[in-house]
């Protein structure tokens, strides 16, 4: 799942997402509250990953990720912050709160493609024994 308030930001990463693997699903959420209102409601397959901006209305990323950490359904899902931020503080509070990964956000498709492999990776998600289908 894709949490972002940016239409085309969530467009783009959705198109990076099925350049990589086009049986992958991609969810997606405006805010932190419709994700956590769409993850709650959710009696299907939950997505395997959440990338999360920090920036955005009604409920921010950091606010999101503490609720989805407090939440037994969804707290096992890894989190990985995706912003335009790159401050250390930030990193360092986000993976205090229970993120699993930072990704900077980037402006080319390739570049985006890349991130997101290496975050896969870095995860233990990319190999053939893996599951993933939804994001």
């Amino acid at each position: 799942m894709i949490v972002d308030d940016d239409d085309d930001d969530i467009d783009f990463f959705c198109q990076a997402i099925r350049k990589i693997d086009p049986t992958y699903t991609c969810m997606s959420a405006t805010d932190g509250e419709a994700a956590l209102q769409k993850l709650q409601n959710e009696t299907n397959a939950l997505p395997d990953f959440i990338f999360l901006d920090l920036n955005m209305p009604r409920m921010d990323g950091k606010t999101c990720l503490r609720e989805l950490k407090k939440q037994e359904k969804l707290k096992d899902i890894p989190v990985i912050i995706y912003t335009t931020s790159s401050h250390p503080q930030e990193r360092e509070e986000t993976l205090q709160l229970g993120a699993a990964h930072f990704l900077t956000k980037a402006y080319s498709i390739k570049m985006l493609q890349e991130g997101i492999r290496n975050v896969l990776e870095i995860l233990g998600a990319t190999n053939e024994n893996s599951n993933i289908s939804n994001i």
